[in-house]
């Protein structure tokens, strides 16, 4: 592998952790690498969108295999009830705020645990962390 592909790999895991429920500070990094002017910054835009947007789906995903064990109706922890309520209240679009940090993980997993389309959650959230990735590299 070069060290090409060690960085791009390197921005793609960090945006990737960054999306599901592990801390993360993809952000940082995009803006070093931008910053470095070594790559063309819409690559790295793009796989920095990717590895977000995959994280969030996996978010999505967890929150959607949970819902078989534990339905909605049994929600416990105030912060997923609050979650949920919020993605039944505004729907699917509310998906654009994923990359909010502390409440986007949360909301892809409501999203999942009450059965969003995928295709659709897949829509929404690639569209609001691309956008945010954008706004970085637009200030850089």
């Amino acid at each position: 592998m070069s060290a090409e592909e060690y960085t791009l790999g390197g921005l793609f895991l960090s945006a990737f952790l960054s999306s599901t429920l592990f801390p993360g500070g993809s952000e940082v990094v995009l803006a070093v690498l931008v910053s470095q002017r070594t790559y063309d910054p819409w690559m790295l835009w793009g796989v920095a969108t990717a590895g977000n947007t995959l994280g969030g789906m996996t978010s999505w995903g967890l929150g959607f295999v949970m819902s078989w064990r534990f339905p909605v109706s049994r929600l416990t922890k105030v912060r997923h009830q609050q979650a949920v309520e919020r993605v039944q209240q505004w729907g699917s679009p509310l998906l654009l705020l994923s990359w909010v940090p502390v409440i986007g993980d949360p909301l892809c997993v409501a999203a999942g645990w009450l059965r969003v389309n995928g295709l659709i959650a897949l829509l929404f959230i690639g569209i609001g962390k691309a956008l945010r990735y954008a706004v970085i590299i637009a200030v850089m």
